[in-house]
Parts: C-alpha cells; structure tokens; sequence
C-alpha cells in the first residue's frame, strides 16, 4: 500500500436486502490498492456500514463508484429504520489513517463531495472538520429532521448544500461528507426491552447530556434560559454521542454510542460507566458490540484495564490481552469477535507478506539451515534475544500471581510489561535484519552504465548498509535492556524459577554478542560520515556491559539453586 492512507466508512441506507449491499460493496474492489475491511448490515436499523483503505485517489474512486451504485439501487421513499438517516448513502466520512494530517484529509472530503455533487447529482453537506460552514460541523445538526424534513429544508437559505442541488430528491435524499477522527461504534446490550430506559442512561452518559426540566424530573416541563432556550445538563463521558434503542433481531434494548476520541473516552471506560448507570436503574449490560472496526490499542487498554482491576499482571501478550478485553465487555455475546475482522492493523497486514516470526520454530531453524543467506546470524541474534527476555517475562508474570505475593502483583507486573515491550521489539527486529539485508542485495542489483546510474546505485548501497548496521545494534542495545528484567528476576522473583532467569541472561549476553559481529562485519562496507566510528565504540560498551551483567546474574542465581 501507498504511504498515505486515508479510510472511508460510507454509510448506506440498506441493511436487509444482500444483493443489493453485495452490488454496492462490490463497487469498492473494483479499484486498485483498495482494501475493502468490513462491512457490517444492521436489520433492525436497517443500515450497513461499510469501511474501507487505502491511499487518497484510489478511496474516492471507490467511494464515488459504492456510493453512486447505492444512490441506484435504494429508493428512500420505501426506508424505515432505527437509525437516524436522511439518504440513500447517509454519510461518508474520510479518516486520516497514516502518512496524511487531517487537512490533506478535509481537502480529499471536498474533493469526494464535488465528485459525487458533479457525477452522480447528489445534494452535499460537508461535516465535522470538512464543514465549510461552523454551524454545519455537528452531524446531528445537519441530520436534524431527518430524512422527513428535508423537504421543508434544502431549498431554504440557511440550509442549501454545500455542493449538489438546492432541490429535494425523494429517492435518493442527501448525503452528509465529513473529515473525522477515528470513530468508534460501540454498542451496549441491555437486559431490557425497554427504549425509554435505554435512552435514559444514554442520557447519562452522553456528552450532550439532557434537557433541564423545572422539577427536575424526567418528561417534566423543560427549563429555559433567560434567552428562552432549553437548558441542557451534560452528561458525565466527553467525546461521546448516544441514543436508546431496541435491537428487535436480538430482542434486547442497547446504548448506541459514537467514540470520537479514544484518548479522552477510552471504550473501556465508556463500557463501565454504562454498566453503573444501568446497574443505578436496576438493569444489568449483558455484553457489547463493536460496529465497524477500532484500533488495536483501544482492545490493548482496555485489556489491561481489566486486568489491573483483578490486580494481575498486564505483562502478557496482545492475544491474551485481546481475549480478556472480549470476555470483559461481552463483544462477543451477540456473534463471535474476531480480531482480524474487527481491529484496523489487523484486517489492514498483508497477509501474502511471509514473515519469519510467524513460521514455527522448526521452519525457522530449517529456513536458516538452507542455502539461501538470509535469514542469518543478525535474525537469529534476536530470535535468541526474544526467546531469553521471555524467559525473564515469565518468571514475572508467575512471581504476580504467587500465593502469599498478593500486594507484590504490581511490582512484578511492571517487570513484565518491561520485558513484553523487549521481546515485542526484537521479534520484529528478526524480521528488520533479514530485510536490510535483501534491500542491500537488492541495491547492489540496480543498475550501473551511466554516471548518474552509477551515482545512485552507490547512494542505495550505502543506505540499505547503514540499516544493515542500525539494525543489529539495535538488537544490541534491547538484548542489554532485557538483562534488567532477567537481573530483577533473579534477585526478587519466585525462586524456583532462578534457573529460568539465568537461562535468559545467558540467551541475552548472547544475543549481544552474536548481533555486534554482524554489526562489525557490516561496518566494513559503511562509509563513516561522522556516525559509524561513534556507534562502534557504543557496541563494544555495550558488549563489556553484557558480559559483566551475565556474570552477576549468574552468580545471584547460584545462590539459589
């Protein structure tokens, strides 16, 4: 894929009929570089969202295409659903994923606007970041009467489309185009089918909160301002929109929230607080639901969320973390969660793309064993790194949970957090140092008949042999720090497992050692530029260091054997 990606969510006013969304959804893999991620139909809301990536000219295209086939085939005169809507595609929003700000992103939303405006003949209105008047940012607001009202609205000043026709088309209504930030979905199952109960704990807790009444009751007469305006009390989660509503397909009532910023409502935490005001009203949550796709640090959080709420250890791996995060919130009550539909990075990895941290141990050693010449002694270097600061993680994570260390999971879950954040790292450095290593192969393959040729072929070696020597240093300088949790282990951690914790500096010292000759051989390529005579001076620092921290492990260990 492309540097930049952007993702798009279309939101179709569809969410029964699957020839028809199969017909819409087949318009986005059509185009080149697209990745179609999820698509997700709702019956009772009788809406499919659908989200896809890929960089910015080939997303529009494929919007414009889905877009223009929904536009066709829904007619929005015949369309009832639980979910607020005013068109055949009731909003498309443009999310800045990587290599792209979010102004690059706002300009891609005007130019999809003006492309659907101009190609397909639909009214527009631009939204959130994308808006291009102030009063016309809040969706809601825009949304306001739904698809019943347009008719009484488009033609009037104050709410003409930003592109597209000032005139009501019945069929296809409006559709909203916005720049956001990454949204999620999220809905919470209720063990109710009452609307009217869900609605008041979305009061809760939504942002916007509720209407003021003068009695302070709920349905009371509203309370109004000196200006006449009704007076709202916020509700208790930034960053959070809501509704009540009954799932009929599932026979339960759900608090349907809109995310719109991870960092100040985390899902987590938007789940809890459902949870106690549902319990204040003496209704339980059952479970949850992801609608769409989130972020794999959004499940992380939360799973160590979770966990630091049972006191255990936050030192395990994403899976582990994944798991308890699904169990946790019940996203998988409804149907099962899968991660590599339901979090970006995941469904977004080339499958195709082979790694060597995913073969099984046995296809790595025989992999290595070939004759081919990488991967070698610098992936191996951190293989063995990795496999040693496990070691050390799981002397942690077992000292966590020790009978009698109750008040101690804490500090040990600190270690193994620490010793997580090294074997992570040098896993991918297995794979970074056998990729330095082809790109050299590859540099030396590039052509050389010109002056010019000759020239960048040199830049290109020298480039790919600078990473070449950064990488295993890199695996130098990991290896050292996970000697510090193995070390940690050693003195504080369960002493029946004192061997494992020698076992890992010893897989440590050696992961140093076996990476600083593959940096040294590397180096005799290296032009210096002032930076390789400083980095090989580290490396020997850091070898010395190794050692001697091997030999003081060692010796800790021994008196507990």
């Amino acid at each position: 894929m492309a540097d930049q990606l952007i993702e798009c969510v279309p939101n179709f006013s569809e969410g029964c009929d699957q020839a028809v969304i199969k017909q819409i959804t087949d318009q986005v893999e059509t185009v080149d570089g697209v990745k179609l991620l999820d698509v997700d139909p709702g019956a009772a809301t009788n809406r499919t969202v659908v989200t896809f990536v890929g960089p910015p000219d080939a997303v529009l295209e494929a919007a414009v295409r889905c877009v223009s086939k929904g536009v066709e085939l829904i007619d929005m005169t015949k369309h009832h659903g639980e979910h607020p809507r005013f068109g055949a595609c009731d909003v498309c929003p443009l999310v800045p994923v990587a290599g792209i700000t979010m102004e690059e992103t706002v300009k891609h939303a005007h130019k999809l606007a003006k492309r659907l405006a101009d190609e397909v003949g639909i009214s527009i209105y631009c939204y959130e970041h994308a808006a291009l008047r102030n009063q016309r940012r809040n969706l809601a607001v825009v949304r306001a009467g739904e698809y019943e009202g347009l008719a009484g609205r488009i033609g009037t000043p104050e709410w003409k489309p930003d592109f597209g026709p000032a005139t009501f088309n019945p069929k296809s209504g409006v559709t909203a185009i916005g720049a956001r930030d990454f949204l999620v979905a999220y809905n919470v199952n209720l063990n109710t089918t009452s609307t009217r109960r869900a609605n008041a704990i979305a009061f809760d807790i939504r942002e916007k909160g509720r209407v003021k009444t003068v009695d302070g009751q709920p349905g009371g007469k509203a309370l109004l301002d000196d200006k006449g305006n009704k007076v709202w009390e916020p509700g208790l989660l930034k960053s959070v929109k809501g509704i009540g509503w009954f799932i009929e397909e599932y026979g339960v009532a759900q608090i349907s929230m809109n995310l719109t910023n991870l960092n100040v409502t985390p899902l987590h935490v938007a789940f809890d607080t459902c949870c106690e005001r549902a319990a204040a009203r003496g209704i339980r949550v059952s479970g949850s639901e992801l609608v769409g796709l989130m972020p794999l640090k959004a499940v992380l959080d939360a799973g160590r969320y979770f966990l630091t709420k049972q006191e255990r250890s936050l030192g395990v791996s994403d899976k582990e973390l994944i798991k308890i995060a699904v169990k946790s919130m019940g996203l998988d009550e409804l149907y099962p969660f899968v991660p590599e539909e339901k979090i970006i990075e995941y469904a977004i990895a080339d499958k195709a793309c082979k790694k060597l941290i995913d073969m099984t141990v046995e296809g790595f050693v025989h992999e290595t064993a070939s004759e081919s010449k990488a991967p070698g002694g610098g992936s191996v270097a951190a293989a063995l790194g990795a496999m040693g600061v496990s070691l050390a993680t799981m002397v942690a994570n077992l000292s966590s949970h020790k009978r009698g260390w109750d008040d101690r999971w804490e500090e040990f879950s600190k270690w193994a957090e620490k010793g997580k954040a090294c074997h992570d790292e040098l896993l991918q450095l297995v794979d970074a140092d056998t990729d330095a290593f082809n790109k050299i192969v590859a540099a030396w393959g590039l052509p050389s008949g010109s002056e010019e040729e000759k020239a960048n072929k040199q830049a290109a070696i020298q480039s790919a042999t600078k990473e070449a020597i950064k990488v295993p240093y890199r695996v130098m300088e990991v290896a050292l720090e996970s000697m510090g949790v193995a070390k940690a282990m050693a003195e504080t951690g369960m002493k029946a497992s004192a061997s494992d914790a020698g076992v890992a500096a010893l897989a440590a010292r050696s992961a140093v050692m076996g990476a600083h000759l593959n940096v040294k051989i590397n180096a005799g390529d290296g032009e210096d530029g002032g930076w390789l005579d400083d980095l090989l001076t580290k490396a020997n620092q850091i070898e010395e260091e190794a050692k001697t921290l091997e030999q003081t492990i060692l010796e800790i260990v021994g008196t507990k054997l």
